[in-house]
């Protein structure tokens, strides 16, 4: 339940607390006093759309904070999916800054708004003058429908197998689109295939290739080193061979006069065998390198194909060129294959549509059972809202095609009057009528969901005396269940209640500033006899006021 409003520095208010208490509550104040600004800053703190010019003038921002019991509402698990440190007692704070700029919080945990409306849709529901006009759309009378008939599972249900059939369609109008763009480009993409196969590539040809053309580039250069190099090693009489044999030979005669020169021996030995397989290496080199015009001519033009696809498809290597041509082998594949791929698409749509369907009439179903229960309530309930010749139809018709909300078009008929027929209520009722169902329907509603708190912005436009008693009685049997405000012109309303606050305007220094007052029991006896009768209080007024508040 609602447990407290703060506001401040928005529109009249300075500052400004209100603290409820269960029950039925009222607001009554002169027209202008500022009623509507407290739902407007309550509406506010709810996630409505913040407008700068609610902030009071020469100030840098408005802030409305609210406070809510929730520990009966079994709320923990929107905390923990949002991250929000959950409290028995919660605080919802909204700021508008004067640059445009708004800000919202949970718990003082920043948030978005669309949580924050979410949150407040579960604790609190603002009836307005507007609401009365939405009454005649099709779409709030089938929202209505689907609080009273506590389908939301059904809904649930059934929107998950919407948007798998929407999925489903658009998947396959992406592979309708998808085929007819690709078919076209069929014969170009065949085309760089066929280029990319022929080219037989190989991930790591390109180095070798440029390695080998390199020494093919370089034949006599080559062989005149290499011959160099057998030159000295070996061939030479004065070769490096035959110094290192000479210098071994001289070790092994004085190794028995100096004992470390058996080891620089051995060392000797040992450069010998390499020097020796670096020469048997060179002169195979030497026989293996010829000049071979035939294959480098090849490689040249091995490279050339490559070098020229690389630059054709700006890659940098043939690892990428590869990958290109997989790329074009799969699009070909799937171009060829989309028949069948189709094929697929068209039995899914067709699967999801037949779980739509079945869904749509569990849905469909679950309306239509609670159409009795609708009709005969709100007849009860209007009969005794002064309607006593009341007809009321709920009529669901089938729409051409499926919608968020299924295939159901609601409409409510009403006529009050026993010589004409029923009519949409759009098109037949008046204000009062308007005024006397939607607090029918607000009755039903709180009846059959767990909604903390329900604030009535001047429900009774259009209705008096007698009937507006009535309300009053509707509206204090609601609190019973769901705590209840109730802003109201009408002194049967406001005597109903178990709290009373006064909104009233003064003017302090230069300004007018909007302020609330809560009332005793004599403050209401005067507040109630001043409804009733206008400026002057009259002794009549004062007991008709006490009779009321009985």
């Amino acid at each position: 339940m609602l447990k407290s409003l703060h506001i401040s520095n928005y529109a009249l208010i300075n500052e400004l607390s209100i603290n409820f208490n269960e029950g039925m509550t009222v607001l009554t104040g002169e027209t202008g006093a500022g009623k509507s600004i407290i739902v407007g800053a309550l509406s506010l703190a709810m996630g409505q759309r913040a407008d700068t010019k609610a902030i009071k003038e020469g100030e840098r921002k408005a802030v409305v904070e609210v406070c809510f019991d929730i520990k009966n509402y079994d709320l923990h698990s929107f905390f923990d999916e949002n991250d929000f440190d959950y409290s028995d007692i919660t605080f919802i704070r909204r700021e508008i800054l004067n640059n445009g700029k708004s800000r919202a919080f949970i718990n003082d945990t920043p948030t978005q708004l669309v949580l924050l409306r979410k949150l407040s849709g579960k604790l609190l529901d603002i009836h307005s003058q507007h609401e009365n006009l939405l009454l005649a759309t099709e779409d709030y009378q089938l929202k209505l429908v689907d609080v009273i008939a506590n389908n939301s599972r059904e809904l649930s249900t059934y929107r998950l197998a919407f948007n798998a059939w929407k999925s489903a369609k658009s998947q396959l109008q992406k592979l309708k689109k998808y085929a007819e763009k690709q078919s076209s480009d069929l014969d170009y993409m065949l085309f760089q295939l066929n280029q990319l196969d022929e080219a037989k590539l190989i991930e790591n040809e390109q180095a070798e290739l440029e390695a080998e053309l390199e020494t093919l580039s370089h034949v006599e250069e080559i062989k005149t080193e290499l011959q160099l190099v057998d030159f000295k090693l070996e061939s030479d009489e004065n070769s490096i061979l035959s110094a290192l044999h000479e210098c071994r030979n001289a070790l092994r005669k004085i190794k028995s006069y100096l004992p470390e020169s058996e080891e620089w021996e051995q060392r000797l030995d040992e450069a010998l065998i390499e020097l020796k397989d670096i020469s048997n290496s060179v002169i195979s080199a030497q026989q293996k390198i010829e000049f071979n015009p035939e294959r480098l001519e090849f490689v040249d033009n091995r490279l050339g194909t490559i070098i020229s696809l690389q630059k054709k498809f700006k890659v940098d290597s043939i690892k990428e060129l590869i990958e290109l041509q997989e790329n074009f082998r799969k699009q070909v594949n799937r171009i060829t294959n989309m028949d069948e791929e189709l094929l697929v698409a068209e039995k899914e749509v067709k699967r999801c549509a037949e779980i739509l369907k079945s869904e749509t009439e569990k849905l469909t179903a679950s309306r239509k059972k609670a159409v009795p229960f609708i009709e005969k309530q709100l007849i009860e309930k209007l009969l005794h809202l002064g309607m006593p010749d009341i007809q009321f139809k709920v009529e669901i018709a089938n729409s051409s095609d499926y919608s968020s909300t299924g295939r159901d078009i609601v409409t409510f008929l009403f006529s009050a009057n026993k010589n004409r027929s029923m009519q949409p209520v759009s098109e037949i009722a008046s204000g009062g009528e308007i005024s006397r169902l939607m607090l029918a329907i607000k009755s039903m509603m709180v009846s059959k969901s767990d909604l903390p708190t329900i604030v009535f912005d001047e429900i009774d436009t259009g209705v008096s005396g007698d009937i507006a008693g009535r309300m009053g009685e509707i509206m204090k049997s609601m609190s019973k269940n769901s705590q209840v405000i109730a802003i109201t012109h009408l002194p049967q309303i406001a005597g109903k209640g178990t709290d009373h606050f006064k909104v009233y305007k003064k003017n302090i220094a230069s300004e007018t500033q909007t302020f609330i007052q809560r009332l005793n029991t004599e403050e209401r006896v005067k507040e109630i006899a001043q409804m009733l009768s206008s400026k002057h209080i009259t002794e009549a007024a004062l007991m008709n006021a006490r009779e009321l508040m009985k």
